[in-house]
C-alpha cells in the first residue's frame, strides 16, 4: 500500500524516541513508507551570549549537535541514509511541525504517546486535532511488533468504510486479524414509550444490527462481523479501550470524524477522547489528506 509513502516522526530527545524508532523500523514496510522525516522542534536554538563569548571554539551550533545526536541514535537501526531526512527547527512546536508537514507533503504524522515519561502529551493531542493528515500514536510501553489484531470502531459513516479499507490492507501485509465493534445506547426518553430499559435495549440492538447489515450490503463487505457494545455511563472512548484490551488488540484505527460531525469540526469527540485516554494501544486517526487545510492555512498565514 502507498497511502503513507511519506511520514513525519516527531522526536523530543527523550527515551520515547527509542520506542518510536524501533517501531518505525518495523512498521515502515507495512505502511508502504518510502521517506521518513524525523523532526525535532526547539523553542530556542541559540547559545547564550555569555557562553559563546567564554567558549568561542568549544560549542557547535545547537541544531548541528542535535542532528548528530539523532544520527547517532539512528545507527542502532537499519535505516538507509537515503530513506530519511532529519529536520531540526526552532519555533512554536505545533505550528512548526504543521508547517513542515505541509512543506514536505507528508501523508502521516507519527507521535509518541506518553504515560509515565515526562511530558503532558498536550502537543500530540493538539497536532492530532489540527493536522491535515492522518496521525499515528505509539505508546511508550508498546513493544516493537507488527500488528496482529486490529480493532476498527464503526459508526457506519463514510469514515467507517475508509478505516475498514485501511485495516484490511494492513492486515493483508502481516496476516493480521481485523475486528469491528459498534456502540449503541438507549435514548434518554425511552420510558415515555411504555417499554422497560431492557426491552428498549433489545430494540436498539436490533436497530444497530440492521444498520450494520445495510453498511455491509452497501459496501459489499461479505464475511465481516461486528461486536455490538451497549454504551451506558462511560464515554465511547473508554468502551473502545476496554474492548481493545479484552481482545488483545495491538492497533486501533478510527476515523477523524463520525457521521454526526460537520466539516467545521477539527476532530470528532470520540477520536479526541480516545487520544486522551488511550496510553497502551497504538492508535491511528485516519483523515482524508488535506482535511483541516483551510484551518492550517489560517493558523500559519499561508
Amino acid at each position: 500500500m502507498k497511502q503513507f509513502s511519506k511520514i513525519m516522526v516527531g522526536l523530543d530527545l527523550t527515551k520515547m524516541d527509542e520506542t518510536l524508532l524501533s517501531n518505525i523500523q518495523t512498521w515502515a514496510p507495512i505502511l508502504g513508507v518510502e521517506k521518513v522525516y524525523f523532526v525535532h522542534v526547539a523553542k530556542d536554538l541559540s547559545i547564550p551570549e555569555e557562553i559563546s563569548k567564554n567558549y568561542p571554539d568549544l560549542l557547535a551550533p545547537v541544531d548541528e549537535v542535535i542532528v548528530r545526536g539523532i544520527k547517532h541514535e539512528l545507527e542502532h537501526f537499519s535505516f538507509e541514509p537515503s530513506f530519511y531526512e532529519i529536520l531540526v527547527k526552532e519555533g512554536n512546536p505545533m505550528e512548526t511541525v504543521l508547517r513542515w508537514c505541509k512543506i514536505k507533503d507528508v501523508d502521516l504524522l507519527v507521535m509518541g504517546r506518553k504515560k509515565l515519561l515526562e511530558g503532558s502529551g498536550s502537543l500530540a493531542r493538539n497536532l492530532a486535532q489540527k493536522s491535515p493528515n492522518s496521525v499515528l500514536f505509539i505508546p511508550e510501553s508498546f513493544e516493537n511488533n507488527h500488528p496482529s489484531r486490529i480493532l476498527v470502531p464503526l459508526d457506519f459513516s463514510e469514515y467507517s468504510k475508509l478505516t475498514l479499507d485501511l485495516a484490511k490492507s494492513l492486515a493483508l501485509n502481516v496476516s493480521a486479524e481485523v475486528s469491528c465493534c459498534h456502540l449503541y445506547e438507549v435514548p434518554a426518553g425511552y420510558s415515555k414509550t411504555g417499554k422497560s430499559y431492557k426491552e428498549f435495549t433489545g430494540i436498539m440492538l436490533e436497530n444497530a444490527k440492521k444498520d450494520f447489515e445495510k453498511f455491509v450490503s452497501k459496501h459489499q463487505l461479505s464475511g465481516l462481523s461486528c461486536e455490538f457494545i451497549l454504551k451506558e455511563k462511560q464515554s465511547e472512548a473508554k468502551y473502545i479501550i476496554e474492548h481493545s484490551k479484552s481482545m488483545q488488540a495491538d492497533m486501533v484505527i478510527i476515523g477523524s470524524r463520525g457521521r454526526t460531525n460537520s466539516a467545521a469540526i477539527l476532530l470528532g469527540s470520540v477520536a479526541e477522547k480516545l487520544i486522551q485516554l488511550n496510553t497502551e494501544v497504538p492508535t491511528l486517526i485516519l483523515k482524508k489528506k488535506g482535511e483541516n487545510m483551510s484551518f492550517l492555512q489560517a493558523l500559519l498565514k499561508l
